[in-house]
């Protein structure tokens, strides 16, 4: 069964380990070899960059990581730059989709004209921040009630002009509360319910609700320190379960962080064993369901971007 998945730190890894193989190189969760055997139809790769970087670094940092998606990622064979949405629906049998997405706006400082370059670079999703403080807001580890900053509003309102999905994965509460009226389209790129597993970058039964209310979208995340203590498999399965009862199985995806996580759940520790997940899923939900999660719910989502 096809996969849609939307997140994947791939791009740090390949400019940051030695003489990286996007193809088969098996220091990456995500390679291309690993995303052909678990069925990735579409992979979202994010542009992370380290926060202990210095600020008049972190912008080249961002450039280095969009040309090894060109140079690595979109030079091996099968790989397609998704550029609008709708390219998901004409991708051929042997071809995946590669979407470029920005993980934190911390590397544009205050400067609007380095985000519009991002953007131009083929940015289709753009989180606001990571776990850190940025001009434009406060991640998930910061003080839960400082909320969006002044040019965090300047930023959603060119990213609503330009059709770009605001991710909400890393916001800390207030901010999440602040960008929820202001942005066109929201989701949550890897995200857990807090009700289950209580961290900071889950979210809360109350921000799950809303968000879906306002047109988003819950991309489950494997990492286990988002899933809970001794993470298996069905423990994963119960934040779907949970997600699934108060905001409804059709606003749920995957979002893996594969590439981003420095330990994973057994039975899944690859993109090549994705479709253990939709096995276990099978366990609890029709195949219906299980397919809205695996890839369309998420081109349902899209569609309806498209009309707003």
């Amino acid at each position: 069964m096809e996969v849609i998945d939307l997140h994947c730190d791939v791009l740090y890894k390949l400019t940051t380990l030695e003489a990286p193989k996007f193809a088969d190189d098996v220091r990456l969760h995500a390679n291309k070899e690993r995303l052909q055997l678990g069925q990735v139809k579409a992979q979202v790769f994010a542009i992370f960059i380290d926060p202990a970087l210095p600020q008049n670094m972190q912008f080249l940092e961002v450039m280095r990581q969009i040309e090894a998606f060109h140079t690595q990622v979109l030079q091996t064979e099968g790989m397609v730059h998704i550029t609008d949405w709708l390219q998901l629906d004409t991708l051929a049998p042997h071809e995946i989709g590669a979407i470029l997405s920005l993980e934190g706006c911390s590397a544009i400082g205050d400067d609007l004209t380095k985000l519009s370059a991002v953007l131009d670079a083929g940015v289709m999703l753009v989180g606001l921040t990571w776990n850190e403080e940025n001009a434009v807001g406060y991640g998930a580890e910061q003080d839960a009630s400082l909320g969006l900053k002044p040019f965090g509003k300047e930023v959603v309102k060119m990213l609503n002009e330009r059709d770009i999905i605001i991710d909400v994965s890393h916001l800390n509460e207030q901010g999440f509360w602040d960008v929820l009226p202001l942005a066109k389209h929201l989701i949550a790129s890897h995200s857990n319910a807090r009700a289950i597993c209580d961290h900071p970058r889950n979210l809360t039964d109350s921000q799950a609700k809303a968000l879906v209310e306002h047109g988003g979208h819950i991309h489950i995340v494997y990492f286990p320190r988002f899933i809970g203590e001794n993470a298996t498999m069905d423990d994963l399965i119960v934040h779907v379960k949970h997600l699934a009862s108060i905001v409804g199985i059709e606003h749920l995806g995957l979002g893996s962080d594969f590439d981003g996580i420095d330990m994973t759940v057994n039975g899944l520790a690859h993109a090549g064993e994705v479709q253990n997940v939709l096995e276990h899923l099978r366990e609890h939900f029709a195949d219906n369901e299980v397919r809205g999660i695996a890839h369309n719910n998420f081109r349902q989502y899209i569609k309806r971007a498209a009309t707003k």
